[in-house]
């Protein structure tokens, strides 16, 4: 059987076009004429892919590739095979990924499921919608009233744009997306099945139970931000919630009211931010984390995967842990329970302070 491939090579670019877009320089010129399609990892990339290698780790596979092109360090062009145009970059990686963004421009955006262009006959818009010419709003989409759409942005099957919303041009807003109280920015993407501007979790003990607190504050989606899949992001109790431009989420993300999330961060699946806590920018949160309500996590900070944080971080610094703390002193914990629960033998000891038989 034919191997099934679902973004289809591109018609070519050669290295000398490639490399003036990626900032990349080639190191023997004899090569700049040489064009690539696709992209491919190292260890399978043939003559017509580009791939990278990042580091002396990727020795082995850099050594034996058969790849059209590399992007490589300086320090690892020499390893690069004689029929492999080496591309120099300080930063491989990121090279490669404006390689692949030249190449493979249809897997930047989410899937189109059909073909169609403006608003569809089988969408259910309001008439006091507004939407620009060049948006596109699919089949089983529903727009509801006041909303207003740029223009270029489309608005998927099945997704549901709230009344008052509006969204900016040049969007994508997957299949089964809600969006409701919000305020988007231009360049959004926001994959399918997340939802936006839903109420935030607010009660208040009183004599009979809870009582509900009303969230009537906003969504505020700054520009080319990218939200995954069935991620939820609440609306503000009383202020805004907020996510700052270019920050990256990813699938299965909860965000609560009135949190703030400054530019450019990166928060991984399934990491729970509780109410009023602010990000600054440049933050990156690692998958799985808990996040304290009512703090704040300072400028370039790092938490590792799996951390609970439960206290002001400062800006610039990497924590780990539960509690989270400065990632030194969480290394060394471990290091000194791993100490206690072993011993110098090696061998798990009873809580007695006998080795395990």
């Amino acid at each position: 059987m034919d191997k099934i491939r679902f973004f289809s090579p591109h018609e070519g670019i050669s290295l000398s076009d490639l490399s003036g877009r990626c900032g990349a320089e080639i190191a023997n010129p004899e090569f700049s004429g040489r064009i690539v399609t696709s992209i491919a990892p190292l260890s399978r990339a043939g003559s017509r892919d580009i791939t990278f290698a990042s580091s002396r780790k990727a020795l082995p596979e850099l050594k034996n590739s058969q790849a059209g092109a590399v992007f490589v360090t300086a320090k690892l062009a020499a390893d690069v095979p004689a029929g492999v145009a080496a591309l120099i970059s300080a930063d491989p990686q990121s090279a490669f990924a404006l390689a692949g963004a030249a190449l493979m421009p249809s897997a930047m955006r989410p899937l189109r499921f059909t073909s169609a262009v403006g608003v569809s006959e089988a969408a259910v818009v309001d008439p006091s919608a507004i939407i620009e010419d060049g948006a596109i709003v699919e089949a089983g989409a529903v727009v509801g009233a006041r909303a207003e759409i740029g223009a270029g942005t489309v608005i998927a099957s099945g997704a549901a744009i709230g009344e008052g919303t509006r969204i900016g041009r040049n969007c994508d807003i997957g299949h089964g997306v809600t969006v409701q109280h919000a305020l988007i920015g231009n360049q959004v993407i926001i994959h399918p099945s997340a939802s936006i501007g839903q109420d935030g979790f607010g009660y208040a003990p009183g004599p009979r139970g809870l009582v509900k607190i009303p969230q009537i504050g906003r969504v505020i989606i700054q520009d080319h931000v990218e939200i995954g899949a069935s991620t939820t992001i609440d609306r503000g109790a009383l202020d805004d919630t907020v996510i700052g431009e270019g920050t990256k989420i990813d699938n299965q993300v909860q965000i609560a009211h009135n949190v703030r999330i400054g530019r450019h961060c990166v928060i991984v699946s399934q990491t729970g931010i509780a109410g009023s806590t602010t990000l600054g920018d440049g933050v990156m949160i690692g998958g799985a984390c808990a996040i304290n309500g009512h703090i704040t996590i300072g400028d370039g900070a790092q938490i590792a995967a799996m951390s609970g944080v439960a206290s002001h971080v400062p800006a610039n610094v990497r924590w780990a842990g539960i509690p989270a703390r400065p990632m030194n002193g969480f290394l060394r914990d471990v290091a000194d329970a791993n100490a206690r629960a072993f011993g110098k033998t090696g061998r798990a000891r009873t809580e007695k302070g006998g080795e395990e038989q």
